[in-house]
């Protein structure tokens, strides 16, 4: 069994699915951001605030597999842990159906930050991840 340390409860929207009434793959990547961004500011980050400050988080790569199909209507839980590897924080997540926890997706994630368009350490990250940074 996979130790998240963060998960988010959502459900799915009409206008999320496509012409086969299932949630459309490309809305996957945007329910994977939003659980990314809540555990941000949950562990006291505020993306808006690091760029301001010069700071920014990329994705730097992507790696996606579709398990089980979402549709209209099911509610569904994000859930994730991390990694640190060198400069990229690798952001394990994955999606289950809430009503049977059947996996739909599963993600690893690879996130890099720059500072003034140069690739960095983000101490800040260091510091607030901490907690959460899985040991290897």
């Amino acid at each position: 069994m996979e130790k998240y340390v963060y998960e988010l409860h959502m459900k799915v929207r009409d206008y999320e699915c496509d012409l086969q009434g299932v949630v459309n793959n490309a809305n996957y990547l945007h329910y994977l951001e939003y659980t990314r961004h809540e555990f941000l500011l949950a562990a006291g980050i505020s993306f808006a605030e690091l760029h301001k400050r010069g700071v920014d988080p990329f994705v730097a790569r992507v790696n996606l597999a579709f398990k089980a199909s979402l549709v209209s209507g099911d509610a569904f839980i994000s859930r994730l842990r991390i990694r640190k590897e060198r400069l990229k924080y690798i952001f394990y997540q994955d999606i289950y159906r809430a009503s049977d926890n059947r996996l739909s997706v599963r993600a690893a994630v690879e996130t890099v930050c720059t500072m003034g368009g140069r690739l960095c350490e983000s101490e800040e990250f260091d510091k607030a991840f901490a907690p959460y940074i899985e040991k290897t």
